[in-house]
């Protein structure tokens, strides 16, 4: 079963604040096997996709990032896929181009 849920990043979040976002998105991945990211690259943005987000995407889960480089804590990222913890990741971007961590 294909299912669709999305994080609309507007003026909504402007009131809630980031965190609000992130809360909401980790209590939706535990459902989710795939997360496509694409917002703008701000202070509140950065590494907005963390450890505990990934922990909650789960073991099947893929990031796909199509935004800014810097939205992903890419030295976690990479723990989580060396370690099984994560199925894969589709990065259009990296934060630190053209040095790709390993």
């Amino acid at each position: 079963m294909l299912s669709l849920e999305y994080c609309w990043g507007g003026s909504e979040w402007g009131l809630l604040g980031w965190e609000a976002l992130v809360l909401k998105l980790q209590k939706g991945l535990t459902n989710s096997d795939i997360l496509i990211i694409c917002c703008a690259l701000t202070d509140q943005t950065r590494h907005i996709i963390n450890k505990d987000v990934m922990f909650a995407l789960g073991k099947e889960g893929v990031i796909i990032n199509v935004g800014r480089g810097a939205l992903i804590d890419e030295k976690e990222l990479v723990r989580c896929l060396v370690q099984g913890e994560m199925r894969g990741a589709g990065l259009d971007v990296f934060e630190n181009k053209p040095d790709v961590p390993k």
